[in-house]
């Protein structure tokens, strides 16, 4: 129990309390100390009866079965390893971005639960974060089950098709993956890349509730691309460190 207590301690904050909500709420659920009926997003619930609980509470919960164990203890450890990731790679001693990254997406994937009489919220937000360390990591080869290696930007798609295997549907995973690419657009391709204004800014209450751990300027404002490249060819050229490179399953 002490093992399991440092490795549970050792997780980053934001990955371990998300992580001990997906795991505590399925098991309330599961237990019936709460019927799951309240824990799905049901929209004329949310809407008409201001249950206004039910999109985070679909955000952690998943009907775990013989049918559903095994997706969802899938889905449990991507959450674990690419949040975890996220937050200690492109993320670390920022965890105001992190949180307003996850805030982002999870707003994405409720007006989207709702405009689909989606009831369960979990898959996706967790696919729309992998979605983003991909495109970061794009580059890195990583390894899937059976040996098979491709380059990590392919990820969210093979996980899409592993996923349709095991749980019958893509749905989750593809509104997952759409706003994963929608933060990445937006966050980093459109500013940095494009040379466009930058749509997404953290706000400054998540900076003081969630102050940044390290010296120099909150967020992810860089200069336009083209003005980078100036810069590059008066510096001897340099490329863009997208974040540090994991393999698939390394701890």
């Amino acid at each position: 129990m002490s093992d399991l207590g440092d490795w549970f301690r050792s997780i980053p904050l934001i990955t371990r309390y998300w992580f001990a909500g997906s795991i505590a709420v399925p098991l309330i659920g599961k237990l019936g100390l709460v019927s799951p009926i309240y824990l799905f997003l049901w929209p004329d619930a949310f809407i008409n009866r201001f249950q206004i609980w039910r999109p985070i509470t679909a955000t952690f919960f998943f009907p775990v079965g013989p049918g559903t164990g095994f997706l969802y203890l899938v889905n449990l450890y991507f959450l674990y390893q690419y949040s975890s990731r996220l937050e200690t790679g492109a993320f670390d001693g920022r965890p105001a971005d992190y949180m307003f990254m996850l805030l982002f997406n999870w707003i994405c994937i409720v007006i989207t639960g709702l405009a689909m009489d989606m009831q369960l919220l979990m898959i996706p937000l967790i696919m729309s974060v992998l979605y983003v360390w991909a495109q970061l990591n794009r580059d890195m080869i990583v390894s899937f089950w059976f040996g098979t290696r491709f380059k990590a930007c392919y990820l969210p798609w093979v996980i899409l098709g592993f996923n349709y295997i095991i749980g019958g549907s893509v749905i989750n995973e593809l509104i997952g993956n759409l706003v994963g690419h929608l933060y990445f657009f937006l966050m980093f391709k459109y500013p940095m890349d494009l040379g466009g204004r930058n749509f997404l800014s953290t706000p400054q209450f998540l900076y003081r509730w969630l102050p940044n751990r390290r010296g120099g300027v909150s967020g992810f404002g860089v200069p336009p691309a083209s003005m980078r490249r100036a810069a590059e060819d008066q510096q001897g050229g340099g490329r863009h460190n997208w974040g540090q490179g994991f393999r698939l399953g390394d701890q």
